[in-house]
């Protein structure tokens, strides 16, 4: 069985836009969609913006989202037996298995980026990546650290993200890089992703989420909060809310569908290596390629 994995906030690149119109024949219809509900050009930017341009939130989202998306359309061949997203990646996983249309995901998606700007704008917070030590000790840590400071991202084995207030990942980072940690890099985002700082944006998100109406999904989709599978749309709603205060549960989600028989993943948009990566790193066993 073949499960579709779509990637996150940072998987954009310059020119990410480009090779769209080459291979997706409604690109162009898509884009115009997209300006109407979004209300700016994201086509020029995806195609001609900066990385500094493409950085901003509430543009990288949709860009990200669309471009999977497109990516997946583009394929129509191709069909899932399974899906997941890497947190902003669930939305563009929920338009693959038909639980939303691509206006519905954009839509949301377009809730989401403004929500969380606004939240980062509200609150400073930041992200650190730690490699190179146990999971457990990563969380003793950020729960004796003063502040608000939480495992954010199970990645893979031996590597995870932290998330929360400023001073509180810088602390938590001198007390890793203590314990042995490769690296405890503060990354470059804008916020406090899949950590409480999120929750106004939570709260924004969840009456857009629970006035839309999901359809009956053609596959299951393995959600972030618990790395289950799902297809109970009230279920995947519920989830979808909790993502952005909760963390991103990747490894376990990885390991579940390749339990239940996943045994191929295909990565769909952004640069096609950073989701693989993770893969070969949770099991190597298991083939994975790009679209």
């Amino acid at each position: 069985m073949k499960g579709f994995v779509f990637p996150g906030q940072a998987s954009q690149f310059v020119g990410m836009g480009k090779g769209l119109f080459e291979i997706n024949q409604n690109a162009e219809q898509r884009f115009s969609e997209a300006k109407e509900i979004l209300g700016f050009d994201l086509a020029e930017v995806m195609v001609n913006g900066s990385e500094d341009d493409l950085k901003q939130t509430f543009v990288t989202q949709p860009a990200v989202f669309i471009h999977s998306v497109l990516t997946a359309e583009a394929n129509p061949d191709e069909i899932p037996g399974a899906v997941a997203g890497h947190s902003l990646g669930e939305f563009s996983a929920l338009v693959a298995n038909k639980s939303l249309t691509f206006h519905q995901g954009l839509e949301l998606v377009r809730v989401r980026s403004e929500a969380m700007q606004a939240a980062c704008e509200a609150e400073a917070g930041t992200m650190a990546a730690i490699v190179g030590l146990d999971d457990h000790v990563v969380e003793e840590v950020c729960a004796d650290v003063e502040g608000v400071v939480i495992a954010a991202n199970y990645n893979c084995p031996g590597q995870l993200v932290i998330s929360g207030a400023v001073p509180a990942v810088e602390a938590a980072c001198e007390i890793l890089k203590e314990k042995g940690a490769g690296r405890a890099l503060i990354l470059a985002v804008g916020g406090a992703f899949h950590s409480p700082l999120m929750q106004p944006a939570e709260d924004q998100l969840s009456q857009a989420i629970e006035a839309m109406d999901f359809a009956t999904p053609i596959c299951p989709i393995y959600q972030n909060v618990d790395g289950k599978p799902q297809t109970d749309s009230s279920v995947i709603k519920s989830n979808l809310v909790k993502q952005l205060t909760s963390p991103v549960r990747w490894t376990t989600t990885i390991e579940n569908m390749i339990s239940d028989g996943v045994d191929s993943f295909v990565e769909v948009g952004g640069t096609g290596k950073v989701i693989q990566g993770m893969i070969k790193r949770i099991n190597r066993s298991i083939p994975s390629s790009a679209l």
